[in-house]
């Protein structure tokens, strides 16, 4: 049994806000007694952005952070561990970050 709620965080819940029509629908299918929702701190903020300007200088060609950086020093910052399918991405740029990943 797992003791923790599931954390919601912003850049996700626009991934998934694009299935629903409503906010309320949203909220119906990821409840608030299920899904801890978290603002994004400050400090992860700052974290996200250190491993975009990485992530440019490697060769990485998007315009703007992705979300992943997001989420990444969002679990980083808060010592949170990550459930991930890409944990490449995330041990380059979070190398600290604790990680449940099958790769």
């Amino acid at each position: 049994m797992v003791s923790e709620r599931i954390r919601a965080v912003p850049g996700r819940a626009g991934d998934t806000a694009v299935r629903f029509p409503s906010i309320e629908e949203l909220d119906e299918a990821l409840p608030a007694a299920d899904f801890l929702r978290e603002e994004l701190p400050y400090a992860a903020g700052f974290l996200a952005g250190k491993a975009y300007v990485r992530y440019r200088s490697q060769g990485g060609t998007k315009r703007s952070p992705i979300a992943d950086f997001y989420i990444g020093a969002h679990a980083a910052v808060c010592g949170y561990r990550l459930l991930t399918r890409d944990g490449g991405r995330y041990r380059t740029y979070f190398p600290k970050l604790a990680l449940i990943s099958p790769g």
